[in-house]
């Protein structure tokens, strides 16, 4: 019989140690090692005998199969009921796939699958494993959401052996995890959510999910940094790594899709809250715009893309005198690092002195903008709340602005101009491109960050150098 071991499990890696350390030097973390006990396995036969010699083989393969004998036949998608949740997910769930889903407590992931489940569940049995709650809690919650179905089976069960056997007993379409930091396999010593229970469970639960086609929708629970905890071998087992997020004070809620093997990654779904469960949001652009007849300095309208559509979103800025002697720099949406650029920008190619300024930028509704195409659009912000200026609120800026104060092309163009001409928008400024289809706007075509300026922010036609002035008054309309 093997011997048995001792060691020191990171719970934040997994990198194990012989010995206890107050840090971890594979990721740095203080005070998470644990310790586990390990069985070895029984030594197998040596490399020599496990593989024959080349001349016995000729170049046949043993399991392997060409290619073009591989069945490529797709199965259809289940439809979650939610148009938004199978929008991220790639058309809906795909069978035998596991689908992770992250997010902060009590921001409305098991509201989410359990809506999901009495759907599914009109069709075919759907189980729903829980290890954190009661099913008389779940009960509460179905009848408070409206939710009744005769093929919905509750199981509140945390030992791993007992739920698969549930699973090839009951052979649902679908099966719900929550969640698997409560799972534990009796055959480790180690406690429930460290790193070993929650790679051996979640290994397990995948391998009978692809051999008896069982969709797994599983839960996990996230650090304070907002990653989900556990073993990053966690998100590479998986084949779709979605992130529930917003604030719990507002209604609206973001389901991100970081990894998918079946869809487009980064495609965001947008709910709301609300007393009966989750609701679509049919046009989130209007969610993340502000009354445009109360137009305030400093403020301006981007077209983001995020995923496979775009996304009209209104940035603010706030441009004060510092009372330090190093000026704050704070940004809420907006990536910190692009923004700290943005700033350097104005101030070395523009002029303006924003060396003894605090600088504040946020978006709308606090969703999560930070592609390069946003630019231009903070730039504007900022710049019009540091002159006291309003930008015409029927305007949208696209492009990305360079370290020399260039602007440049982004991708989707066109597809940004549309979705802003739909939402009522007259004037868009974007980066002096090839001529594009008419998509209902007056066109500002800017090739550097101070033309821009120049047509979001006219004065008077004294002030500006009468190319720009034709230019702002014209806009180079297409």
């Amino acid at each position: 019989m093997a011997k048995t071991k001792t060691v020191w499990e990171c719970s934040q890696c997994g990198e194990r140690y012989p010995k206890f350390f107050g840090r971890c030097d594979n990721c740095g973390a203080w005070n998470t090692l644990t310790e586990v006990v390990v069985t070895p396995s029984p030594k197998s036969r040596p490399l020599q005998r496990l593989v024959p010699p080349p001349s016995r083989t000729n170049g046949i393969p043993q399991l392997a199969l060409p290619i073009t004998q591989v069945c490529s036949d797709r199965h259809p998608r289940l439809s979650s009921g939610l148009g938004e949740f199978d929008r991220v997910l790639g058309g809906g769930i795909v069978p035998g796939s596991l689908v992770l889903i992250g997010g902060e407590p009590g921001i409305g992931k098991s509201t989410l699958l359990l809506q999901t489940a009495a759907h599914l569940a009109k069709h075919k049995p759907t189980l729903y494993v829980s290890g954190e709650e009661s099913a008389q809690q779940i009960k509460l919650r179905a009848e408070r959401l409206g939710v009744e179905s005769e093929q919905l089976y509750l199981l509140a069960e945390t030992e791993l052996e007992a739920i698969v056997a549930e699973i090839q007993a009951l052979q649902p379409q679908v099966a719900i995890i929550d969640s698997i930091q409560a799972i534990f396999w009796g055959q480790l010593s180690s406690a429930p959510g460290s790193v070993s229970q929650v790679r051996e469970c979640a290994g397990l639960l995948m391998r009978v999910a692809k051999k008896l086609g069982v969709a797994l929708l599983i839960v996990g629970h996230v650090t304070k940094d907002g990653s989900l905890a556990g073993p990053k071998v966690l998100e590479h087992l998986v084949d779709t790594v979605l992130y529930f997020e917003g604030d719990r004070f507002q209604s609206h809620r973001l389901l991100r899709a970081v990894k998918n093997r079946f869809g487009a990654a980064q495609e965001i779904g947008v709910f709301e809250m609300t007393a009966s469960g989750l609701v679509e949001v049919d046009n989130p652009s209007q969610l993340f715009l502000s009354s445009r007849d109360q137009v305030t300095p400093g403020t301006a309208t981007i077209v983001a893309w995020e995923g496979t559509r775009p996304l009209v979103v209104e940035v603010q800025a706030l441009v004060s005198p510092t009372s330090y002697s190093s000026p704050r720099r704070t940004a809420t949406g907006i990536e910190l690092n692009r923004f700290l650029q943005i700033l350097a920008v104005l101030e070395k190619r523009v002029g303006i002195p924003l060396s003894k300024y605090d600088a504040y930028v946020a978006s709308a509704g606090g969703i999560q903008v930070s592609e390069p195409a946003t630019d231009l659009g903070v730039a504007v912000a900022v710049a019009a709340s540091f002159r006291d200026r309003q930008v015409d609120p029927f305007t949208v800026l696209i492009g990305e602005v360079g370290l020399g104060g260039q602007v440049r092309p982004v991708a989707q163009l066109e597809q940004r101009l549309k979705e802003a001409s739909k939402l009522g928008f007259r004037h868009a400024i974007i980066p002096n491109s090839p001529v594009l289809a008419d998509a209902g706007l007056r066109l500002s075509r800017v090739q550097r960050l101070l033309e821009a300026l120049l047509v979001a922010l006219p004065s008077s036609e004294s002030e500006a150098p009468p190319c720009l002035v034709a230019e702002a008054s014209y806009g180079r309309t297409s």
